[in-house]
């Protein structure tokens, strides 16, 4: 009892040791992963912060376009005023000397003068080899046309067309780039984090970083993705020029996510590595059991061989010498028993033979021969739902099983109760009920029971209950364990066979 006890006990501690390193395992990888976390986190608010003021600087330049380009418009009308002035022939009185400067200090304006025929007059600032390119012209009056209302010199009967200053048209085409290229900045300093853009009504997607494109084909993936960034992270709101409100979704990144799974992951392939090393050495722990159990049952069997032969020699010298024939009689049947117990013996190791038995017969005569050798305080009986019930089984063997059940119940009942055997068949087996009256067995022993060394007794060698589950399932195919089992009020153990 004190060898399983203490096994109890080592399993309940090596148990509390495993779950204390599992838990100290996930707790620092956890605690690793949540600085990781934190640290991320921090990079994508700094991240988060500097797209906003990148957008806000956008949208500050853009206000700074829109006033130089009113003041390109301003400019533009004065050369118109200054070109009317000078072709009016009326006006002979006025100074034409600053005018002049200022008209010719025009070096950044496209101007295009067409004569009242719709005939190119004259053309300013063009872009070098571009003056007498006819297509290139004819494309820039139509942009010109479209953009600014054309300047009459009412005097001469001309228009100026003009545009946008070359400087402007310059910083206009870079402002344009940065913006677009703005999204994509975002998407590609985000490092590793997985980053989604889209429109103002956060379906549209702009663009996309460190996200699998099976994502984004699918409208259902992809709203599941969205709804767990937004779950996560707040989206970033940000607003450019020309291209509305649009909305940064991100996440925890991949390398994040690996790391907290990282544990577990290791935690399965232990348990599993661990496993598969328990079953391999509790295989051969059971190869060495039934090596240690055919060798002492073989051996046990040898030794009872020679007085066996003895004791039968004495008994027939006995009934020569004319001793009581009922003294013979009882001596004769206890050799009888010794040499059904060698056959056991020896029959442990080799495959038995199964006859179909009547179990009820079977259960009878074990109970004969036990009957007068027990307390007379101890009653017998059997109860079966049909007495033609049959069982393949060894004899000899399934003799054994129910000895060792049945002295184990008379000393569970100090030798004073009931015994009661039970046959039936049930879901396609033959079952067989024995309980007793005894003390019962507490249900935490009830596996321990038929382990090798657990016993009650102070002089027992725990091996009954062992040996027994081991015929049943061993070598007839069967089952045995405890159905029932009520402290003070007795135990039902139950055997399963195949019919």
């Amino acid at each position: 009892m004190n060898l399983y006890s203490n096994k109890q006990r080592w399993k309940i501690f090596l148990l509390i040791v495993a779950m204390v390193i599992v838990a100290i395992t996930l707790w620092y990888s956890n605690h690793i992963a949540e600085g990781i976390r934190i640290e991320e986190r921090q990079k994508v608010k700094l991240w988060s912060e500097a797209i906003k003021r990148r957008a806000e600087l956008v949208n500050f330049t853009q206000q700074l376009f829109d006033q130089l380009r009113n003041e390109e418009s301003k400019k533009a009308l004065l050369l118109g005023n200054a070109y009317n002035i000078i072709s009016d022939p009326t006006d002979q009185q006025s100074d034409l000397t600053f005018i002049s400067s200022y008209l010719f200090s025009n070096t950044t304006i496209p101007v295009l003068i067409y004569d009242e025929n719709g005939k190119l007059y004259s053309s300013l600032n063009l872009p070098e080899g571009k003056e007498s390119d006819s297509l290139y012209i004819d494309s820039l009056y139509i942009a010109m046309k479209t953009k600014n209302k054309p300047i009459e010199l009412t005097g001469v009967g001309q228009r100026i067309y003009y545009d946008d200053s070359r400087l402007f048209t310059l910083l206009q085409t870079t402002m344009d780039d940065l913006i677009n290229s703005f999204i994509s900045e975002t998407v590609l300093n985000s490092a590793s984090v997985p980053v989604l853009v889209t429109d103002s009504t956060k379906v549209t997607i702009l663009k996309k970083g460190n996200i699998d494109t099976t994502v984004t084909s699918s409208p259902d993936l992809l709203q599941t993705q969205l709804a767990r960034m937004a779950k996560d992270n707040e989206p970033i709101e940000v607003e450019l020029p020309g291209q509305g409100k649009q909305f940064i979704f991100y996440e925890d990144s991949q390398i994040l996510k690996q790391l907290q799974m990282f544990p577990v992951y290791q935690l399965i392939l232990i348990g599993v590595f661990l496993l598969v090393s328990y079953l391999i050495f509790s295989t051969f722990r059971k190869a060495e059991q039934n090596q240690v159990w055919v060798g002492m049952a073989k051996e046990t069997a040898h030794q009872l061989g020679t007085p066996l032969s003895s004791l039968m020699a004495w008994s027939a010298l006995l009934e020569a010498q004319g001793v009581e024939s009922s003294t013979i009689v009882e001596l004769n049947k206890d050799i009888d028993r010794l040499n059904t117990i060698t056959d056991r013996f020896s029959k442990i190791g080799s495959v038995p033979e199964l006859h179909e038995e009547n179990m009820t017969a079977v259960l009878k005569e074990a109970i004969d021969y036990l009957h007068s050798r027990v307390s007379r305080r101890v009653s017998f009986s059997v109860d079966a739902a049909d007495e033609s019930i049959t069982a393949h089984l060894n004899k000899p063997l399934f003799g054994w099983v129910l000895e060792n059940l049945v002295k184990n119940a008379i000393d569970a009942m100090s030798g004073d109760g009931k015994l009661n055997f039970e046959v039936s068949e049930e879901n396609g087996k033959v079952t067989i009920d024995i309980t007793d009256t005894g003390k019962g067995i507490p249900k935490s022993n009830w596996n321990t029971v038929f382990e090798p060394g657990y016993t009650t007794k102070k002089r027992g060698w725990g091996l009954g209950l062992s040996l027994v589950k081991r015929i049943v399932e061993q070598y007839h195919g069967g089952k045995i364990y405890i159905k029932w089992s009520e402290p003070s009020r007795g135990t039902t153990f139950r055997i399963e066979l195949r019919p």
